[in-house]
């Protein structure tokens, strides 16, 4: 892959294409993959600005490494999301700013690591993790690439995150509604009535309202 401007630009489109979170996520892997010619990549995502959580990887191995960094409550990937836009991690043998992370990626068999953060202007979505086993592998040329392709990344996420989150919105106002229905059919209640009988039921059971109706709807039973 070149930092050809009107590729760049075929990419966008590509990723906008793209329908769930997941197959945009996996195609941003795609390219990264192809960008700086690289072993691995994952693509994290950071949740309420504190909790993250690995969207897709390349290898088992990403996941791994992202735990790693959980664990020792540092490394690039979390600097990443909080401080700074790219990090490069030439050796981790020799890497002083992490050096618990280090030495244990370097144990799993990665020697160098390009994190890149996934940031609207509004939000920042997570990181782009690109790895490698050889040392020395991403220079400035591979960051500025990266940079590139996660800000084109980031809005795609970004918009297939929010068109999920708005379906899961119509799909529970959908069942909802049909619990709805059913208990006024069944109890000659209306539709305020209803619904007071669903969130008790929520509270009763401390379980989420879109599952007392979805229960409701599959098998015309209230939780008991």
């Amino acid at each position: 892959m070149t930092s050809d401007p009107s590729e760049f630009a075929e990419i966008a489109l590509r990723l906008h294409e793209e329908g769930s979170v997941d197959e945009t996520a996996e195609r941003v892997l795609e390219y990264g993959l192809k960008a700086v010619n690289c072993a691995y990549a994952g693509v994290i995502f950071v949740h309420g600005g504190k909790r993250v959580e690995t969207v897709v990887a390349t290898h088992p191995i990403v996941e791994v490494l992202d735990q790693i960094q959980l664990e020792h409550g540092e490394g690039p990937d979390i600097d990443v999301i909080s401080d700074v836009p790219s990090i490069i991690v030439h050796d981790t043998t020799t890497e002083t700013r992490w050096p618990d992370w280090g030495k244990r990626v370097a144990d799993a068999g990665i020697r160098s690591l390009l994190s890149v953060r996934l940031y609207t202007t509004n939000d920042t979505v997570g990181t782009l993790n690109l790895y490698d086993v050889q040392p020395h592998h991403f220079d400035a040329d591979d960051q500025a690439v990266a940079h590139i392709l996660a800000r084109h990344a980031a809005i795609a996420l970004a918009n297939a995150r929010n068109n999920e989150q708005l379906l899961q919105a119509i799909d529970a106002r959908k069942l909802i509604g049909q619990a709805q229905g059913i208990l006024m059919e069944r109890y000659d209640l209306n539709a305020d009535q209803a619904f007071a009988v669903l969130l008790r039921y929520s509270q009763d059971y401390n379980v989420k309202l879109r599952l007392v109706a979805e229960r409701l709807v599959a098998t015309r039973v209230l939780p008991s």
